[in-house]
């Protein structure tokens, strides 16, 4: 048997990733036919070249969809069973506590009753029926020299993040003339010198004003009593109003 096959017998799924246990998502639902192990969405990106294959789950059981398993393997004489519109083929045989025999095909493995024409319920069944009658699985195994995950299979974003940060980087200006930069530096520094002199006044209803002027000044306008006398506003006299008819 290939290695590959072996490895989705004795590789553990759905189990959280020992190298991503602080990251969310992390759990194995990929098996890498190449390196037959088995990986967490965040592992993909290093086996990205090599043949994946996605697990999936249904009824507590490891399942793989038909489209992608007939291209490792003959499955024919497999029952299918369509899930979320797509066929899928169970991994392992399953068992069943009471053996209730009547009419109808029973797999050749496990004796769970199944549809005509089909004779094996899982992968596993056939492959323990042709291990016993053949002895040989190689004329059932089929050429595949590359094999990708469906577009429906999500990888975190936070995996590229660092790689997409350089293109989204804002690009940095340089100065080519000299002279130029020269004159904006003695622009920006007027127009903070200019900013610094301007007086500004604002008056309150308090009846006092704040002038506000620059640092080096402020002390001298405080201590002038005419500039102050000038910023304080007279109290209005009480309004007389119309004697009532």
């Amino acid at each position: 048997k290939p290695a590959w096959l072996d490895a989705l017998y004795a590789e553990k799924f759905f189990v959280g990733c020992p190298y991503h246990e602080t990251a969310k998502k992390n759990e194995k639902n990929v098996c890498c036919l190449d390196c037959c192990i088995s990986l967490c969405p965040h592992c993909v990106p290093s086996h990205r070249y090599h043949r994946l294959l996605q697990v999936r789950r249904y009824v507590y059981h490891e399942v793989i969809r038909l489209e992608d398993l007939q291209k490792l393997i003959d499955c024919s004489n497999v029952q299918a069973y369509t899930i979320n519109s797509a066929k899928v083929v169970f991994i392992k045989k399953r068992p069943q506590n009471r053996q209730f025999k009547g009419a109808g095909n029973y797999c050749t493995s496990c004796d769970r009753s199944l549809q005509e024409p089909f004779i094996h319920c899982s992968l596993g069944c056939k492959v323990e029926f042709v291990m016993k009658r053949y002895r040989d699985i190689t004329p059932f195994i089929k050429p595949c020299h590359t094999l990708t995950l469906g577009p429906d299979y999500i990888i975190p974003q936070d995996l590229h993040a660092d790689d997409n940060m350089a293109a989204y980087e804002t690009p940095r200006s340089t100065v080519v003339d000299g002279d130029d930069s020269m004159s904006w530096s003695s622009t920006s520094s007027e127009l903070g010198d200019a900013a610094t002199t301007t007086h500004v006044v604002r008056k309150k209803r308090t009846g006092f004003c704040f002038c506000a002027k620059s640092a080096n000044s402020y002390k001298a306008v405080s201590e002038d009593p005419d500039d102050i006398s000038n910023c304080i506003n007279r109290r209005k006299g009480i309004p007389q109003r119309s004697p009532l008819c």
